[in-house]
Order: structure tokens, then sequence, then C-alpha cells
């Protein structure tokens, strides 16, 4: 079972965060909201996400220096960034945003139903990944189990040709606790 995507809403504008939260509700994504880039760099010590959405211009430590932090981070670093920013009017903020590992870069006002079609390719994006890892999990753990019922075949085996007394019995004994597990 995959746990449900989660999105980094991040804007210093609590408005703008209740905005969010609204263009995503129906999506399969469970936004969470935080008022700067600190906090946001606190949430993701903690949670995993799908996607971040990420103001460019807010005070303190400004989007794209929290951006330089997520990509840093070994466990964030592959996590897709969108900008968000009311600065339009310069082609340098999206060029820095790219150059610091978003995936996009929206100026407000944007389409919300563009915004949501971004947000679900990478939350199913995301979706697919968990289930490929839980499946490379179960894979792994079928494997180690093969290879113990393998080993003990052989020893059973073993068992067999050195034609030791009971060798019948050993054999059948070592294969009977391979087969519940003791």
């Amino acid at each position: 079972m995959v746990d449900r995507a989660k999105a980094l809403l991040v804007d210093d504008r609590r408005d703008n965060l209740v905005a969010l939260e609204a263009i995503l509700q129906g999506l399969p994504v469970h936004p969470v909201a935080v008022g700067s880039g600190e906090e946001a760099l606190k949430q993701l010590l903690t949670d995993d996400f799908a996607v971040i959405l990420l103001d460019a211009q807010m005070p303190g430590m400004d989007g794209f220096e929290t951006a330089g932090h997520i990509k840093r981070r070994e466990r964030t670093r592959h996590v897709p960034i969108l900008f968000l920013t009311a600065a339009d009017r310069d082609a340098q903020l999206a060029l820095r945003g790219y150059a610091v590992g978003a995936v996009d870069y929206l100026t407000k006002p944007f389409d919300p139903w563009v915004l949501r079609a971004k947000v679900s390719v990478f939350v199913e994006l995301w979706t697919k990944t968990q289930q490929l890892k839980m499946h490379a999990e179960a894979t792994r753990e079928r494997d180690l189990q093969w290879q113990k019922l393998t080993d003990t075949v052989d020893e059973a085996t073993r068992v067999l040709r050195s034609g030791g007394d009971n060798a019948a019995a050993q054999a059948l004994d070592l294969l009977e606790k391979a087969r519940w597990g003791a």
C-alpha cells in the first residue's frame, strides 16, 4: 500500500497558501503549507514530498536559496520544485530558478488548471516510484527466501550423499524445518 503523496506549499503570504490548497483540492495529494523557506527545510527533514510549490520571493530566505538547500540534500535533491512568483517581468529570475534546480517557473496569475495538471504529473510519478520501490523490496525478499530454500536443499542433498546413519531422516528434517520457516 502506497502512502498518499504530499505537496509542500511554501509562501510567506497566507492567502496564497489558501489559494494553492484550493487549487489542489480533489487531487490525490495532501498539501502541507508552510510560510517560509526555513519552515520548508524543517518539514523536509521529516516528510517525503512528491512536489514542492515554492514562492520565489519571500523575506529572509527566498525561494532560490531554499531551493539551493533542497537540492544539496541527498534525501531531497530529486524532489521536483515548481517556482511560483508574481515577478514575471524579469527573465533572469526564471533562469535563476532553473539554475537552482526547478523543473518549472510559473508567474502569477497562472492558470489553476495548468498548475493542477503539472502537480498531477509529479504526483503520479511519485506514486509509480513508490510502487516500484515496494515491488523491488518484495522481489529482494522473495529472492532471499528462494536462496535460503536452495541452500537447505543443497544441505539436504549433501547429507543424503554422505550416506551416514539416519541420513534420510536428517535430510527430511532439514527440508521440513525449511518448509515451516524454522
